[in-house]
């Protein structure tokens, strides 16, 4: 498959847009501009959704901390955030019914003239919602916020708050973006990357001279537009265009950190969203394991942030501090490090405002830079970008942007009882079924074909991937590293480090079998991989 999408972006034809960058943003656009009928290149230097888009929070919020900033501040921007995020996070959820889910969240009070205020701020925060509102914020007593959060500190303890959002599994969800572009038309390619940036004789952008990293062929996409969607990069490109661009980035890093199921209910999460040093603490059920962040320190840009120990010592620190719970590091199961760009307007007299918003900007020579947002708006994102690179290249789509009540690919016929069928058809355990439905929604059958050929075989005894998904992978979504499927494709690594890592040989040796690798590339391979588990997933 890849090899053909390679044919496809070596295409003497121009494209009506190119697309650099391959996270949340950059996959949203491929999407949305194929769905509208353009003719899309998308290209990424590294994996699908390997830099922050697989290491976020796994939420999908309007943002409850923006909203106390727009009522305090009377604050619209911020209002307006709010508001458009829970818009979108009603369109996630429906759009991408396999790969997400409501989750409550308990916010404990500790203080009695805090109940009023909090309790009211988070019924505001549904009355946004509109007709996209997906539960109804409640008040809960002490007894109850205890039987939910046992673990909860109790002395001082006055009541607590329960709301609603969303939550998703993010590596998978920019893979069914993917998918889903391709499915339109889109030639979408990872481990490719971006050498030179070309122009006409009156330095209009035309496109971009770009690398396969696994071959080294190098070749040119030309297009009638070009976004530049790189996230924490997006500066890079920039200064690629016109060497006296003015940065638009400001970075953190923030880390998150896996520990076993017992440290959190299976369906319930818990959000401090003020720590003593102004920080927001969570933990969360995710893909059956307690997911607790954040930290958010200065950073600089790197592919593979390292999570430093100290970020480590703060979180464990913080979750003894706020609830009863003995935790040390001998219970971190994974911990990754994602890095947040927070983007200005360069015009701006100065940088003392950053926007948690996204920004987008026209060069002059019509390069479109996209950077900033979350995930939860990935989708509107998408849609303003693809706008403003209609209204640049004169693009004539075929169709509308149809993205907001669009199925991406595994959730058109999605059902959440899909998982019986998997058993009574293909002889599935019970838990690996589920993992499948949740995973591939209506393209789990593929994948339980394969298991029925043989690839049943369990990853590791603890967990539900099989081998079957490891030969998905690389046949159906452009896996061609070891690191691509442990990390992106199977969340193994995301949740057990040490399994991942024992899942290695296994792994490595269907590679060998489907991609026809020798001795030196498999050994090559196996350092590669273990370095990224090992090191800085």
């Amino acid at each position: 498959m890849r090899q053909q999408i390679l044919d496809a972006l070596r295409t003497n034809e121009r494209f009506d847009l190119l697309v650099i960058g391959g996270g949340a943003t950059g996959c949203g656009i491929a999407m949305d501009a194929a769905t509208r009928g353009l003719k899309v290149a998308q290209i990424e230097r590294n994996d699908f959704a390997e830099g922050t888009s697989s290491r976020s929070t796994k939420m999908i919020h309007g943002g409850v901390r923006y909203l106390e900033a727009a009522v305090r501040r009377l604050d619209k921007a911020q209002y307006t955030l709010v508001r458009e995020g829970l818009h979108e996070r009603g369109a996630f959820l429906r759009n991408v019914p396999h790969l997400t889910n409501r989750i409550p969240l308990v916010t404990p009070l500790y203080s009695w003239l805090d109940i009023p205020y909090v309790y009211a701020g988070l019924k505001l925060y549904d009355l946004l919602a509109g007709s996209r509102n997906i539960g109804h914020s409640s008040l809960i007593g002490r007894k109850e916020a205890l039987r939910r959060f046992p673990f909860l500190k109790a002395e001082g303890l006055k009541a607590g708050v329960v709301y609603y959002d969303g939550q998703f599994v993010d590596a998978r969800v920019a893979m069914a973006l993917v998918q889903t572009a391709r499915h339109a038309g889109a030639a979408v390619a990872n481990h490719v990357a971006v050498t030179a940036l070309l122009h006409d004789d009156k330095h209009r952008i035309v496109g971009a001279t770009v690398e396969d990293l696994l071959s080294g062929d190098r070749w040119d996409i030309h297009a009638r537009a070009v976004i530049n969607a790189t996230g924490p990069y997006a500066d890079a490109i920039c200064k690629m265009d016109d060497p006296e661009a003015k940065p638009i980035l400001k970075v953190s890093s923030g880390i998150h950190i896996v520990l076993d199921s017992r440290f959190v209910p299976p369906d319930t999460g818990l959000l401090i969203p003020k720590t003593d040093d102004g920080r927001v603490l969570f933990i969360l059920p995710w893909q059956g394991h307690a997911l607790i962040g954040t930290t958010d320190e200065p950073a600089t840009v790197t592919d593979h942030p390292r999570p430093e120990a100290a970020d480590i010592a703060y979180l464990l620190n913080h979750v003894r501090r706020y609830f009863n719970i003995e935790v040390s590091e001998k219970d971190v199961k994974s911990v990754w490090c994602g890095i947040r760009p927070l983007v200005f307007d360069p015009k701006a007299p100065d940088t003392s405002h950053l926007a948690r918003d996204h920004v987008i900007i026209e060069a002059a020579s019509g390069l479109i830079t996209i950077s900033g947002g979350k995930w939860t708006t990935y989708r509107l994102m998408s849609e303003q970008a693809v706008d403003r690179a209609i209204a640049v290249a004169g693009l004539t789509p075929a169709r509308p942007c149809r993205t907001d009540d669009l199925k991406l690919w595994g959730g058109e016929n999605y059902r959440a009882d899909g998982d019986a069928g998997l058993v009574r058809t293909f002889g599935l355990p019970p838990d690996v079924a589920r993992h499948l439905n949740s995973i591939y929604g209506d393209r789990a059958p593929e994948v339980a074909l394969l298991c029925h050929d043989g690839g049943g075989v369990r990853l590791h005894p603890d967990h539900p991937y099989v081998e079957a998904e490891v030969v998905y992978a690389i046949r159906q979504e452009s896996a061609v590293h070891a690191a691509d499927v442990l990390v992106r494709r199977l969340t193994l690594a995301l949740v057990d480090r040490a399994a991942a890592i024992a899942a290695v040989p296994r792994v490595l040796a269907i590679m060998v079998t489907e991609l026809g690798w020798d001795e030196e590339r498999r050994r090559a391979e196996e350092a590669l991989v273990l370095k990224r588990l090992n090191d800085a997933i």
